[in-house]
């Protein structure tokens, strides 16, 4: 499960043993959270609540995606574009697990992350958003989401147009809709807490370990296209910008086509997408050059809906659908997978109720399902499965409150703060429900209260 995120997890085993070693790692790596800027919006001399559909985060309405689009680059007002912010958590899972570096088994306090932006115009045209992150579980310190633009606008034979590229360290990471992995619910996210761990590699799999360049149009503000693509970042530049130990990553080999298409549509309060994308990287780790890559197909399709009538009411639908087809040659080599054609599938939908931008209900349900593989999905305490399939499923409620971030909101821009408790349950881990992993454990043991305090200045 994400997003924020996020980007939040690095491949690196899809052999045997994969999922204990991830689900031992999730918790040490960048959450790479979805923020929302305070430096924006001192930029367009207005509230961080004309941007988000909750004030403070990262959900966008129509004139959010706008400003991401035109590169960050429409304010006007004289601003130092520097923004800071912090998330702090609690987090109880149903039962004990095996506990992280620096933390006990249950019942966690953490300073989830503390990040430094530079994000706004440079330019006419010209704008960046860019993350330096503490991570405060890891305690490490590394860059984090990277986006540089340069966007236009056109009008050809009387049809408006938006040209633009984006130069980015995170596939899906300049997407202007929050159903994609990036910027997708739930943010934040407990990390002191076992997660499935089978997911698509779009799912943040490559995330500041490349860098990539993708060209977009929207066309008479209806039909958005995009296309590019990634590779990985020099081992000896990682290490410049804080990434942990690149020259073990299961990494991108060659460049990776990432695409995109979608259509949008406002009418009156009510606005909708729906859209398609794509990512195929041919990925390769430390010692398998012998043995080839293995690749990957990932397809999306996504939609949102929202409700905004300028009153106290606003509603929020997010939904993607991303079938992942696998070619394992590597891996099956190495002994690693029993075929060398696998799959999985993920499902995320997501609703949102909000009253004056200040009390928000979340309701969410997840699916991943894919191909049983005895080597690909062994079984192991917590982090394995029995029945050596990736099959997981459940719903995430969450209740917030944003006292901060609207017009007449105390010291706006300035000062913003979201609140929020979030309840993750499971009826399905890791290819079952009772005795999951073959050592016990049932699906619910991993259900997690998490509680968050996120403030931005």
């Amino acid at each position: 499960m994400s997003r924020t995120w996020q980007g939040r997890e690095r491949s690196g085993c899809v052999r045997a043993g994969w999922l204990l070693a991830l689900g031992a790692a999730m918790a040490l790596l960048p959450s790479l959270p979805a923020q929302a800027v305070p430096a924006f919006a001192r930029e367009l001399g207005v509230p961080c609540a004309a941007c988000h559909t909750l004030a403070f985060g990262p959900a966008l309405t129509p004139f959010g995606r706008n400003f991401k689009l035109h590169a960050y680059a429409l304010g006007a007002h004289k601003t130092i574009p520097v923004s800071a912010d912090l998330i702090a958590s609690f987090t109880q899972t149903a039962q004990s697990q095996p506990p992280t570096p620096h933390y006990s088994g249950n019942d966690n306090t953490a300073l989830d992350d503390v990040d430094v932006y530079l994000a706004g115009r440079i330019a006419d045209h010209i704008g960046a958003f860019a993350q330096v992150s503490y991570d405060g579980i890891a305690r490490h310190t590394s860059w984090g989401v990277f986006d540089a633009r340069y966007a236009r606008d056109f009008t050809v034979a009387g049809t408006s147009a938006l040209l633009g590229v984006s130069v980015n360290n995170f596939p899906t990471v300049q997407d202007p809709w929050n159903s994609t992995y990036a910027w997708q619910f739930p943010f934040p996210f407990p990390r002191l807490a076992n997660t499935p761990g089978a997911a698509p590699q779009i799912n943040g799999f490559f995330a500041t370990q490349s860098l990539g360049a993708t060209a977009y149009a929207l066309i008479d503000n209806l039909v958005y296209l995009e296309a590019g693509g990634y590779r990985k970042l020099a081992d000896r530049i990682q290490e410049d910008v804080g990434v942990p130990d690149p020259s073990a990553e299961h990494a991108i080999d060659g460049s990776a086509p990432y695409w995109r298409v979608a259509l949008q549509k406002t009418m009156g309060p009510h606005y909708a997408s729906i859209g398609i994308l794509g990512f195929s990287p041919h990925a390769q780790s430390p010692g398998e050059r012998a043995f080839g890559t293995d690749n990957y197909t990932d397809i999306g399709y996504d939609a949102t809906y929202q409700f905004a009538a300028g009153g106290p009411h606003t509603f929020n639908f997010n939904a993607s659908y991303v079938q992942e087809h696998q070619r394992l040659f590597a891996t099956a080599a190495l002994q690693g997978s029993d075929t060398i054609a696998n799959h999985l599938d993920q499902l995320n939908v997501s609703g949102q109720y909000a009253y004056r931008q200040t009390y928000s209900l979340t309701v969410a349900f997840f699916d991943t399902v894919g191909n049983r593989n005895a080597e690909l999905y062994p079984p192991s305490p917590w982090f394995g499965s029995a029945n050596n399939s990736p099959d997981s499923r459940g719903y995430i409620l969450q209740l917030e409150c944003i006292p901060f971030g609207k017009a007449d909101s105390f010291a706006r821009p300035f000062l913003n703060v979201r609140v929020g408790l979030q309840y993750t349950g499971y009826t399905r881990f890791n290819g079952g429900n009772d005795n999951y992993d073959g050592f016990g454990h049932s699906a619910h043991d991993n259900n997690t209260l998490f509680l968050f305090a996120w403030l931005a200045i």
